[in-house]
């Protein structure tokens, strides 16, 4: 029989219910589960680091920011991750083919195949999808539990258009290797998955496993232009606009005038100057079976 040790915020909108339901699922395919009693989610990476050894998969319920919260004691534990998605977003989820579907991702957490993907760290704080600064940086404080509880997904579009009504553009500097740009932007972004910000792509061809980190700066100084590239966002065309600055690399420094807040996976999590880099195969994880790229793309 394998352990699982079960990570769930109980006090999130469907916690408690999702929690429940998860360890039956397991239950029902063969699995001892124990609970993980947290008690903070600043803590729930210590607590996993310590107790996470002595089971044979660590499961985290929740969205984008329980599996941040949890990447660094998955990591020290050194057992694979196992990903139930019950957020709002659920791009690191996406990005790995797991279904927001209880039932179907605990199937996947007892049939799936052990993965080495990926993360990025940005001044010593991992990520697995994209940290950025700027307008997602925003969001994300202005983005509270209580709006989030109270409104679902609706939540992120009202609190979106508030922060795009104040938006204004600031300097930034961006190196990578011998390169060093400046430039006026609303938002400076570093991928390492390929969804972010509940279904856009990173890049057109990003994956999380591809050992590279995408970075994209958005230099126009009106926000109200971003609704005409919603599209191309969503295919991770973004980069053919003239006023998108799109690189790749392993590093990239960004500095700004004044420190400015860096939101990773939907949490803030430091501030600039920022280091960012890649850990290329930094963490296991189960997954459906990886599907081969079609002739067509």
């Amino acid at each position: 029989m394998r352990r699982a040790l079960l990570v769930v915020n109980a006090k999130s909108r469907s916690g408690e219910a999702a929690a429940k339901q998860i360890r039956e699922e397991l239950e029902g395919r063969g699995f001892a589960v124990t609970p993980l009693d947290c008690d903070t989610p600043d803590k729930t990476s210590a607590q996993i680091a310590r107790e996470g050894p002595a089971y044979d998969v660590i499961v985290v319920g929740g969205g984008d920011g329980s599996m941040n919260a949890a990447a660094r004691g998955v990591v020290d534990a050194g057992r694979p991750l196992g990903i139930v998605p019950t957020g709002t977003a659920n791009d690191l989820a996406r990005t790995l083919d797991i279904p927001a579907d209880i039932p179907e991702a605990c199937r996947i957490i007892a049939e799936g195949e052990v993965r080495r993907i990926d993360l990025g760290e940005v001044n010593g704080r991992l990520f697995f999808n994209v940290a950025s600064i700027g307008l997602s940086a925003e969001l994300a404080k202005s983005l509270t539990s209580e709006i989030k509880q109270r409104f679902g997904k609706l939540g992120y579009l009202i609190t979106a258009l508030r922060v795009l009504a104040r938006a204004r553009p600031f300097r930034v500097r961006i190196s990578s290797g011998d390169k060093t740009c400046r430039a006026l932007t609303l938002q400076v972004a570093v991928g390492n998955g390929r969804y972010y910000g509940g279904g856009n792509v990173i890049e057109q061809d990003a994956d999380i496993d591809d050992g590279r980190l995408d970075l994209y700066s958005l230099e126009f100084s009106r926000a109200w232009r971003l609704a005409l590239m919603l599209r191309s966002f969503r295919a991770g065309e973004h980069g053919a606009w003239s006023e998108v600055r799109a690189m790749s690399g392993h590093e990239f420094e960004v500095r700004t005038r004044r420190p400015r807040s860096v939101n990773a996976d939907g949490e803030i999590v430091t501030k600039t100057p920022a280091t960012f880099r890649l850990l290329p195969r930094a963490i296991s994880v189960i997954a459906p079976p990886k599907q081969p790229p079609s002739e067509a793309e």
